[in-house]
């Protein structure tokens, strides 16, 4: 970019309360009371001005870390009660922060010593079989797989007389594996022009373990990167829910203790998941993807390229909406849990409202998520599309001609047939026979071709086609051409067209 170069900024809007920044020299700080962001690559930049009120911003996700956020800023976010996610295009999560409220110790003591009563097997039961229902009607309902979903069914069944939590984590993996399985050959659509740049294992779901690391981080295709960056999304959602309902996301039940990683965040993903496999199923299903919005690292490793991300990001409330029951059902059984325990549960419930609801006796807001809709895509270019349409406006004469020439083919392959030949000739034999009968002294002698079409053929447009077919016995085509005038019929037809359109034989 020159000096003399003018940079034009398109505005930043919130998408469902979200604004993700990705790019180069990302800028997030605060001006005159104003939350100022700024992203974009090269000359193609944004630029967003946020004032306190009617902003609309609940959540700001930055993509990468090339850039710059102030104090002031992370300060203007939580006065809003809006959170500040830093998400890596890999689906690992870097950073969260949300609204700060205040907590009760007790809770997380209690959170601390559930692995060792009860709490966390009834967690467990709770967590994983919530996921493996929704497992089962992602396989039933989607992949169109019985067989598997009845085989999850099964492990599902026998998480009733479990007694132990290692025997719950080795369910959820029997039935993980029969999951993935029935995903694994579901073909992945690329436009036509693609297809010479997809490498082939993009070309099928695959497996869920990638062959660099052993495990779903990763990912060598494109599906599997778009799964792991939502579970990145969620797993930054469900780590907001349990910070703000005052428990500690690192301590879980399900995952174990690990360096850098939210051990609780992962297990309140865990019901969730099929939820955003059903997304990606539904996305997978309106179209081709599109090459460009993935590119492969030197080892192999799919990421998506920061504007399709930014796109993925704005699904981050419909997660939320999502996590927060699970959340608040397990800081509820943690404090049941607790040895010495009041008459009363004094846990907010924040997230949903539920007893807010409870106590103006009020209709409570449905949990129950609905999948954000996916945009149907072009079935040649993977580009947007207007409503109701399957192409779009650039690709739809390029679709019309090669129907039309495809139609063609099957016509000229049709009219070649040994069946189409076989009564062909069979009607040039009745013709020929026709003619040879035909005795040329039927015809009166002013009957010639210049009264055929002064007398006769003027007359011949008050009948339809298919009475002049049927009077004649000839073809549809060449009633149509002799009712225009286009073909002269055999002079054995002329007393017969005569009588049709009521002359005598004596003019």
């Amino acid at each position: 970019m020159t000096e003399n170069q003018v940079v034009r900024y398109e505005p930043i809007q919130p998408h469902h309360g979200v604004v993700t920044l990705f790019g180069y020299g990302t800028q997030v700080h605060v001006d005159r009371g104003h939350l100022i962001l700024e992203d974009g690559i090269g000359d193609e930049r944004r630029k967003g001005r946020f004032a306190r009120v009617g902003h609309g911003l609940k959540r700001l996700v930055v993509i990468g870390s090339d850039g710059m956020v102030t104090f002031a800023a992370l300060h203007w976010l939580a006065d809003q009660n809006a959170s500040f996610v830093m998400l890596e295009r890999d689906g690992s999560v870097l950073a969260t922060t949300g609204p700060v409220r205040s907590s009760d110790a007790r809770l997380r003591r209690a959170q601390a010593l559930a692995v060792n009563n009860h709490t966390a097997l009834q967690l467990a039961f709770r967590l994983i079989g919530q996921k493996l229902a929704g497992q089962e009607a992602v396989a039933r309902e989607r992949l169109q797989d019985s067989a598997a979903a009845d085989e999850i069914a099964k492990f599902r069944a026998s998480l009733k007389s479990v007694q132990h939590l290692e025997t719950v984590l080795g369910i959820e993996a029997n039935a993980a594996s029969v999951y993935w399985s029935a995903w694994s050959q579901l073909p992945i659509q690329y436009p036509r022009t693609h297809l010479v740049r997809v490498p082939e294992h993009w070309r099928t779901f695959g497996a869920r373990m990638s062959p660099l690391t052993g495990s779903p981080r990763l990912a060598v295709t494109p599906p599997g990167c778009v799964l792991n960056y939502l579970y990145a999304v969620l797993e930054a959602e469900a780590r907001l829910a349990a910070s703000e309902l005052g428990l500690d996301p690192g301590l879980g039940v399900l995952h174990k203790d690990r360096p850098n990683r939210d051990s609780l965040a992962c297990d309140l993903m865990e019901p969730v998941r099929p939820l955003v496999d059903a997304y990606v199923f539904d996305w997978l299903q309106r179209g081709p993807i599109r090459r460009e919005w993935f590119f492969e690292q030197a080892n192999g490793n799919c990421r998506l390229m920061g504007e399709f991300a930014a796109e993925l990001s704005h699904t981050a409330m419909t997660w939320r909406r999502a996590v927060a029951p699970f959340a608040e059902e397990a800081a509820r059984i943690f404090w049941q849990g607790r040895a010495k325990r009041p008459p009363f549960n004094p846990l907010p419930t924040r997230l949903t409202q539920s007893m807010r609801h409870r106590v103006e006796r009020t209709t409570p807001t449905s949990t129950t998520p609905v999948l954000p809709k996916t945009r149907p895509r072009c079935g040649v270019c993977g580009g947007t599309v207007t409503t109701g349409s399957r192409y779009c406006v650039n690709c739809v004469p390029i679709v019309n001609r090669e129907n039309l020439l495809e139609q063609a083919k099957l016509g000229r392959a049709a009219t070649h047939s040994p069946t189409a030949e076989a009564r062909r000739s069979a009607t040039q034999r009745k013709q020929f026979a026709a003619i040879r009968s035909w005795n040329p002294s039927e015809l009166p002698s002013w009957l010639n071709e210049k009264a055929y079409r002064s007398k006769i053929l003027p007359h011949l447009s008050k009948f339809t086609v298919k009475a002049i077919r049927l009077a004649l016995d000839v073809s549809h085509p060449y009633a149509t051409n002799i009712r225009r005038g286009t073909s002269i019929p055999h002079p054995r037809h002329w007393l017969v067209l005569l009588r049709l359109v009521g002359m005598t034989v004596n003019p």
